[in-house]
């Protein structure tokens, strides 16, 4: 009997991507040039943001979806933030609603204006002040509205209930800086990695860790829930520093399920899951191409589909929801690609081919929709509840008629779990000491300057003066 390859039957291993045309894109954007492992860009059904490369403070930029082509170089920008934007954040249930966080220790939300932005935007709906150092990650809760996460540099989750402006509660099991947050389907679990090289599955309204793993041999830099499958993925580097993936057990994280090796680039990896069709994304920092797979419950869970592959690195992706894709075109997933040397966001449909113009209710099964599940008091109550769904058929290009209403606020202590988290310092990590080091020493060399100039002149201040008193004239 001749050998034969096992062939899998899947409806998506004719997966393929498709880039815009040019008209299509959005070119001339001064993509920031900051080295922090963030997208730098969110998306949704109707506006892109993108962080961009500004003198004095942080900025970004809101485009409206229907607005392709050259940017202006006076665009207008949102800039009201002192330090560099570090991550941006569409408000799933409201979409003209934005968190962003900074190095100037606060998180702000904003609200984008119908049709875009006329003039910069410096004054944020809401300021939230609660961190002691820089804000490097912000999230939205999937299920319940104006609950916000933001994870700082003082290795602090803060809860932020929107409806007061407070944060409400306080994650404190981290010991060193948190890379990556990610819920579950119903936002009951969140997931952490951390630079302590620990991979975590927190209860966020108590803080208890529920499951924790050293991950040693895979060091871990990012983490996504695979749905509700009570599976997680991480991506991080192997001990032989290749670029390496793990599948793991939620309830219990002694060991990976699975380790698989990518390749020997150094880039960060970052993971992207649609629970709809259960396919999995994998994007290289650096790279031009997109690896996707197909995620099954049995062994060996991970089933390698195909590759798109492009010559133009990417910084960061920026990921459309479910309810903004072209269902006409079969498309299931599409990215925004953020090209530094160009200067160009560039959107990459993932299209299963079909010949029927019909939809394909097979490709598309209900999806979490623009309508929260919860309340924030509900929530907060300790109440789970999945995502309210909605058919792509009919209603998604539908709009929420939920508003955002801004607390009236007044700046004071932030006093969370009794401790007053202004006050309450953590010890500086590594690189901020290493960059004050560096600070320091360029301020001694400028007054050693300053000093060698001043020695100079008075030198010469000096020979004057002597060469005055033996003039003839004062003879």
């Amino acid at each position: 009997m001749s050998w034969r390859p096992q062939y899998r039957s899947s409806k998506f291993r004719n997966v393929y991507g498709k880039v815009a045309s040019r008209e299509h894109c959005f070119d001339g954007v001064p993509i920031t040039k900051n080295v922090h492992d963030n997208h730098f860009c969110a998306v949704n059904a109707r506006f892109l943001a993108i962080v961009t490369e500004s003198a004095g403070g942080g900025s970004f930029l809101v485009i409206p979806l229907e607005q392709t082509g050259r940017i202006e170089p006076n665009y207008p920008k949102v800039c009201g933030h002192q330090g560099n934007v570090l991550d941006i954040k569409w408000n799933p249930f409201i979409e003209n609603i934005i968190a962003s966080c900074s190095e100037d220790t606060s998180v702000r939300i904003w609200e984008i204006p119908e049709g875009g932005l006329k003039r910069n935007m410096t004054e944020a709906v809401l300021e939230l002040y609660g961190h002691s150092r820089r804000v490097g990650l912000v999230e939205w809760h999937p299920t319940t509205n104006n609950i916000l996460f933001s994870a700082g540099y003082d290795y602090k989750v803060l809860i932020w209930n929107l409806d007061i402006g407070e944060p409400v509660k306080m994650i404190d099991c981290h010991t060193d800086v948190i890379l990556c947050m990610s819920f579950n389907t119903d936002g009951s679990l969140l997931a952490t990695t951390c630079k302590d090289k620990k991979l975590r599955v927190v209860e966020p309204r108590s803080g208890r860790v529920l499951q924790e793993a050293s991950c040693k041999n895979h060091r871990v830099n990012r983490v996504v829930f695979l749905g509700s499958t009570k599976r997680l993925l991480t991506t991080g580097v192997s001990r032989w520093n290749t670029r390496q993936i793990a599948l793991w057990d939620q309830e219990d994280l002694s060991m990976p399920l699975i380790e698989e090796e990518i390749d020997g680039l150094s880039g960060l990896l970052f993971p992207f899951y649609d629970a709809d069709t259960h396919m999995l994304y994998l994007a290289g920092k650096g790279d031009g191409n997109i690896r996707y797979y197909e995620i099954g419950s049995e062994k060996p869970y991970l089933s390698y589909l195909m590759e798109f592959r492009s010559p133009a690195p990417q910084k960061g992706l920026g990921v459309m929801p479910k309810h903004g894709l072209d269902v006409s075109a079969c498309e299931v997933f599409r990215f925004y690609k953020l090209v530094t040397l160009k200067g160009l966001i560039e959107p990459i449909s993932m299209i299963v081919p079909r010949r029927s113009e019909t939809y394909q209710e097979d490709i598309y099964p209900m999806t979490p929709g623009t309508e929260p599940a919860l309340t924030p008091d509900e929530w907060l109550s300790g109440v789970n509840r999945d995502p309210i769904l909605m058919s792509l058929k009919e209603g998604y290009k539908r709009t929420s008629k939920i508003v955002f209403k801004a607390p009236v606020k007044e700046k004071k202590s932030v006093v969370v779990n009794g401790i007053d988290l202004l006050e309450n310092v953590p010890p500086r990590t590594e690189n901020e000491l290493l960059r004050m080091f560096f600070r320091q020493q360029d301020e001694i060399r400028r007054l050693k300057d300053e000093l060698s100039q001043k020695d100079i002149r008075i030198r010469q201040l000096q020979l004057e003066l002597k060469n005055l008193r033996n003039s003839p004239k004062n003879n």
